[in-house]
């Protein structure tokens, strides 16, 4: 018998965690009935590791836009921030399409002439980027800002590394074969657990269905260690909302190019104010159905 595996993103925190699978399962559940299809296994057999608050408490409890804001100043002062979110800034720009110009308009007020250098210590310009991004989709800004934090922190930070991937473990120790759902930043915390633990420990995948992932993006990619399949995965398969500025990129062979190749969905119609939230990507009736049919597999 399979199990179901639920790797979340950030914006967890302060939650629930019961309530938090169960609004991961109810969505679920609207996806499966627009595909015509039922829960295809019990509640029971549906682990989800919950870590939410390992971010927050590094936040102390911060507002998320204001924590984005103060993530992104605090760049200057952390060259390894830094250097993540000018690469991560100089993607949007170039994917976005946004020239010189645009960022000029978004310039916040300067008392007196103030010359536009490109870079994270250059506060007006990165204000400026964050500004240009959200008019493209309400939000995008903060998501970026959150983004930098999450990843620079899970990647260099051995506690919070430790936390997490500790508390994601425990959802393999029953020996059986497991599905994998991963969402946003759980889909880098899933990519590198599986590819270390997951071989090491013998884990069974058949499937990892990832979802709103940054892995494509090459500030993040170059981050990884390198780039493969991992060795118990079977079938992975990527689904995205274009508009979804986390998911920069679909993890195809220019952008992540693995062997056996990933399979991606690129029109997910994300519901979600931002494009980014985990309800409207297991909303779509073609992931829901990915999900289950892996499960009767």
């Amino acid at each position: 018998m399979k199990e179901l595996v639920l790797i979340h993103g950030r914006s967890q925190q302060d939650k629930d965690s019961k309530a938090l699978k169960r609004a991961w399962i109810e969505a679920w559940g609207r996806g499966l009935a627009a595909a015509g299809l039922a829960l295809p296994i019990p509640e029971e057999r549906i682990r989800f590791p919950y870590y939410g608050d390992t971010l927050r408490d590094l936040l102390e409890g911060i507002p998320e836009a204001d924590a984005a804001k103060i993530i992104v100043r605090g760049a200057r002062e952390d060259d390894v921030a830094a250097s993540l979110l000018l690469g991560l800034l100089n993607e949007y720009i170039d994917a976005c399409g946004i020239g010189d110009d645009e960022i000029r308009r978004n310039l916040p007020p300067a008392a007196g002439p103030v010359a536009v250098e490109r870079g994270p210590q250059n506060w007006r310009w990165v204000q400026a980027v964050l500004r240009a991004i959200d008019q493209r989709v309400p939000g995008s800004g903060v998501l970026i800002g959150l983004l930098t934090s999450d990843v620079s922190l899970y990647l260099r930070n051995t506690n919070v590394r430790g936390a997490i991937n500790g508390g994601v473990r425990q959802a393999f120790e029953r020996p059986r074969n497991k599905v994998v759902v991963a969402h946003s930043l759980g889909s880098i915390v899933a990519y590198l657990l599986l590819g270390k633990d997951g071989s090491e420990a013998g884990w069974r995948v058949p499937a990892l269905i990832t979802l709103g992932s940054p892995l494509g993006i090459k500030a993040i990619r170059g981050r990884l260690g390198g780039v493969r399949h991992p060795d118990c995965v079977g079938s992975w398969f990527n689904a995205r909302d274009p508009r979804d500025v986390v998911a920069l990129y679909s993890l195809d062979e220019r952008n992540f190019g693995v062997v056996p190749a990933i399979e991606n969905k690129i029109d997910v119609d994300n519901s979600t104010s931002n494009r980014h939230g985990i309800e409207g990507y297991l909303e779509d009736p073609e992931v829901a159905r990915r999900i289950h049919d892996a499960l009767i597999a």
